[in-house]
This record gives C-alpha cells, structure tokens and sequence, in this order.
C-alpha cells in the first residue's frame, strides 16, 4: 500500500507501521513461549488421551461424518476426515492446529497450514496458493466477494490442516480411532450385514420415490456391490431431505430409465453369421423337418405308365388316325 507524501517530510506514518508489525511478532512470540511452558509443565497422559479419543468416536453423530469418500478412476478415495482429525487433535492436547493467510494480491492467497505438537515440538507446515478461483462445470468464475473469497481459503485451508494433524498423532491411534467408528456405525444397525442394508436401502427408494438402482449407483460413482457404509448415510441425508419435501428427487438423481432387452439394437441384424458348437446343433434342432415327398417310380422303356387311365367307352385308343 502506497502512503501519501507527507508535505511536512515526516516519515512517522512508516515508522508507526513498522513498530505495530514488531509488536504483533513479540505478542505471538510470547503467547507460543507461554504455551509450550506450560505444555512441558503439563504433559499430557497417553493413556487418557487415548481413551478420550475412543470415546469421541463412539458418538454416532462423529462416526457418520468421521470418514470422506469420493470415486475416482473406478475405485474410491477414502480418508479420515477434518472432523475426525480435529476431534483427535483435541482429546490428544497439548496441540496447535489452523491456518494463516500469509498474503493477498493479484487474485491469490499465500496461505500456511500447520499443526504443532508443542510438548514434543514436531511440527508439520504447508504453504500453498489459492487463487480467487471458483471451478464450475460452466468455467471458471473470477471471485470478487470477500466473503466468498474466505470461504474458499478456509476450505482449501482445512483439508491441509487435516494433513498436518494426521502428521503429528501417531498412526497407530489413527487407525484405532477409524475402527472404532466404523464399529459404532455398524453397532446402530443391530449387526445387520452390509448387503442386507444396501438392499434395503435401494428397495426403499425404488418403492417410494422411483428411483432405480442405476440411478442410486449414478449418484454414488460406483456399483451397488461396492457400496459402504458411508455411502449409506448419503443416501440417508438425500431421503430425509425427499421425505421432508426439502428436494425432489431431480435434484439428485439423474433420471435414467431402464433399459429393455427387446430395444437392444442387435449389431449382427442382416448380416449371414456362422455358428458352431452348442449354438449351431440348437439353431439345427429349431429348423422345421423336411417334407417327405413321394419318389416318382422311373419308367423304362416300351412300359406303359402306370397311371395311365383307359378311357370310359372301353374303346382302345388309336395310335393313328
């Protein structure tokens, strides 16, 4: 930012400035002393933490959300999510976790995500870049709004958060904490196994609101045999939302219809194919039998035929005249 010249050649406008950004540095210098003193004062106890996190995953409401999926290239993406992580970070303690923008201009953001263990001082930092960006299936669409521009930075923001938490705790509790709520998610459904609930599920939305299976696996990116529990509770949301009349139906589903054997067009249609196998003794057994026709007897020379008829008059017929 440009400041006018002031006429008066005093420069107190730069220094001011100058000292205010020293003393922002000094507070948040003091206030991360503060903290990891007290961080070494009060170690945190594993085995609580520990506990605390199992018990935070054992929460229905934090196990629906606990995980993210999405398809990509006919298999699907999955992960904890920023929930759980943040979850995770605060039943750990001790931890400091967000994001700073470092910079705004020219149609971008410097930002700095960063988790700290400040107990054992490991430390996970990312910086990247977020341009003023929205990606649509129309395009791209300049942002201008402030607001839409940080709901956008703390999005992008939150997923590189979520990489530095998971840096920090160990994988081990990870791991744990997933079991435990994919185990919450399937204890809420009396152990019914996942392919009794999928055809539940899809039966329902066939019977209510006409939605076809190839329209569910549409909505979800795969087939109906690859789906989990996860993607059960989207299908949840979406028919709470239909029942409740928030939606309808086309805000979802893609409305597909299904397809008929008898409209197939075949591809081998006028064209003389060759069968063999199986396939050739079943097209022979389909052909109607042949017509037995009566063999006329040869006559041989000098004899009369045979179906030759006398006349009525018992007169001989005359050669010759």
């Amino acid at each position: 930012m440009e400041l006018v010249t002031n006429i008066y050649g005093n420069s107190m406008p730069a220094a001011q400035n100058h000292a205010t950004t020293e003393m922002v540095i000094s507070r948040q210098a003091q206030e991360v002393q503060a903290a990891m003193v007290i961080a070494k004062k009060f170690p945190r106890d594993e085995v609580q933490s520990f506990n605390r996190i199992m018990k935070a995953c054992q929460r229905k409401t934090l196990a629906e959300q606990a995980m993210y999926e999405y398809p990509r290239g006919g298999t699907k993406v999955t992960g904890p999510s920023i929930r759980l992580a943040e979850a995770m970070a605060q039943n750990w303690g001790n931890l400091d976790y967000g994001i700073v923008e470092l910079e705004q201009k020219n149609g971008e953001s410097q930002v700095m995500a960063y988790a700290w263990d400040l107990e054992t001082n490991t430390r996970q930092t990312k910086i990247f870049s977020v341009p003023h960006i929205r990606s649509t299936k129309k395009g791209n669409i300049a942002l201008t709004d402030p607001r839409d521009i940080y709901e956008l930075v703390a999005n992008q923001g939150a997923r590189r958060v979520r990489a530095c938490i998971l840096g920090v705790i160990p994988g081990d509790v990870i791991d744990s904490a997933i079991a435990q709520c994919n185990k919450t998610l399937l204890s809420g459904n009396g152990d019914v196994p996942l392919v009794d609930l999928v055809r539940q599920v899809t039966a329902t939305f066939q019977d209510e609101y006409g939605v076809t299976i190839q329209m569910l696996e549409k909505f979800i990116g795969c087939k109906s045999g690859s789906f989990s529990m996860n993607d059960l509770i989207r299908l949840k949301r979406v028919y709470k939302s239909l029942k409740d009349g928030m939606a309808k139906r086309e805000d979802y589903f893609e409305m597909i219809p299904e397809a008929n054997p008898d409209d197939v067009d075949n591809p081998f249609e006028g064209k003389k194919q060759r069968t063999t196998g199986k396939a050739a003794v079943a097209d022979e057994q389909k052909k109607p039998a042949n017509k037995v026709t009566k063999k006329e007897p040869v006559q041989a020379p000098g004899e009369m035929d045979p179906s030759f008829i006398p006349p009525d008059d018992g007169e001989a017929e005359k050669p010759f005249h």
